[in-house]
């Protein structure tokens, strides 16, 4: 590319794609679908060990004729053109993109016009930006890589995703890049909290944990804090994120409601969803299901204890304990029994490795499922995937072999 000033970029629409699979290895692409069907590729699928390698040969290959202004790397071509024998760096590029295309043509190989660059005194190759100036270093890659330094040590920055809002924008794939005042001023912004970030205190597992949350038109922040034996507040972590499109069109209530769980303290909460009341919006309400089940689900809990011989033992035996009583539980209740505890009605359990009080489902397969659905597709869950599912069910409920039911 030395000398060159005019340049071109072209991008191979769907690399891997355009290789066809050898007819009798076609069979050994089959993959099996939920619906219980085989399914084979034709072309060259992605995943394969040496799929990489064989589609760069294959371009390499075919584009050999034009390599001298036209080289490639993996699914991109750059085309470079310069003044020569009286003729413009214009018309010689002209020549150069007709040569290229027709060889493209005869080998059928189809490029992206979207991702297309023609005629341009500086095009992006992979890490940098080439021009008739020379070499110099992507912006887009360079501003990458602070922000992934930064957002390492986010931990230790108050509100860090609302300070760097104005660089992420500059990385979003349509924006143009314009290095404005509020971009060095978050640039500013983000050093400064890395340089001066407070020293966060160790967290005590004696002592109980908080969490204050904030939110903003862009952003939602909170801080994970605890009280040090003289009664202070120490921060133990900072956590933010951007809002997300439709997230930013909540009113101030349900943005401070978007960062709640448990322990949380709001500055902007002047008010606290309840099923009971009859305005109550589906966002206030699917907060505090976060937070809580559901009353109906307890009562049907209360109800089935009555049909199941476990529970029933569990139930009697906390109304009086005694060891007498203990001597009548079943012998693989009798080896956990001190797991188990008693309130409002409901059993609960502790498993081994926490401390955490389960809710004790007792065997039932329609409540199971009725669970199951509030915890998965009810409007207020969001359909979570499966582990998710898993991990709000076993947060709040427990019954035995949970993962397989």
């Amino acid at each position: 590319m030395t000398s060159s000033t005019i340049f071109s970029t072209l991008d191979l629409r769907d690399g891997f794609y355009q290789i066809l699979m050898r007819e009798s290895d076609i069979p050994l692409t089959a993959v099996s679908t939920p619906s219980g069907m085989l399914w084979e590729w034709l072309v060259m699928p992605q995943g394969l060990k040496n799929a990489p390698a064989t589609f760069n040969r294959c371009v390499t290959h075919l584009l050999r004729s034009v390599r001298d202004f036209a080289p490639s790397y993996f699914d991109d071509v750059f085309i470079h053109s310069r003044a020569v024998n009286g003729k413009s760096d214009v018309e010689m590029h002209t020549e150069h993109l007709r040569k290229l295309l027709e060889l493209m043509r005869k080998h059928k190989l189809y490029a992206n016009l979207k991702k297309c660059i023609f005629g341009a005194t500086e095009i992006p190759v992979p890490g940098c930006l080439v021009g008739k100036n020379g070499v110099r270093p992507d912006p887009g890659k360079e501003l990458r890589q602070f922000l992934g330094l930064a957002t390492y040590l986010c931990k230790y920055v108050n509100n860090y995703a609302g300070k760097i809002r104005p660089l992420s924008l500059l990385l979003k794939k349509e924006a143009a890049w314009e290095w404005t005042a509020d971009c060095q001023q978050a640039f500013e912004a983000v050093k400064q909290g890395l340089t001066e970030a407070p020293i966060l205190a160790v967290a005590d597992q004696d002592r109980p944990f908080h969490v204050v949350c904030d939110a903003s038109d862009f952003a939602i922040g909170c801080a994970l804090m605890q009280l040090d034996h003289e009664g202070r507040d120490r921060v133990v972590y900072y956590q933010s994120r951007q809002l997300k499109p439709a997230e930013r069109n909540y009113p101030v209530y349900d943005k401070e409601l978007l960062a709640m769980k448990l322990n949380v303290v709001a500055d902007a909460l002047s008010r606290r969803p309840d099923y009971a009341a009859q305005e109550a919006d589906a966002n206030a309400v699917g907060v505090v299901r976060t937070t809580t089940p559901s009353s109906f689900l307890l009562d049907d809990v209360k109800a089935a204890y009555a049909h199941d011989a476990d529970a029933k033992q569990l139930l009697e035996y906390f109304s009086t304990p005694s060891d007498k009583s203990r001597q009548k539980l079943a012998k693989h209740l009798r080896a956990r029994v001190h797991r188990y505890r008693v309130h409002n009605g409901l059993l609960l359990y502790s498993a081994v490795d926490d401390n955490a009080d389960r809710i004790v489902v007792p065997d039932d397969h329609e409540l199971k499922l009725k669970i199951t659905y509030e915890y998965h597709d009810a409007p207020t869950s969001g359909h979570p995937g499966r582990e998710k599912t898993y991990l709000l069910l076993t947060r709040d409920f427990y019954w035995s072999h949970q993962y397989k039911w």
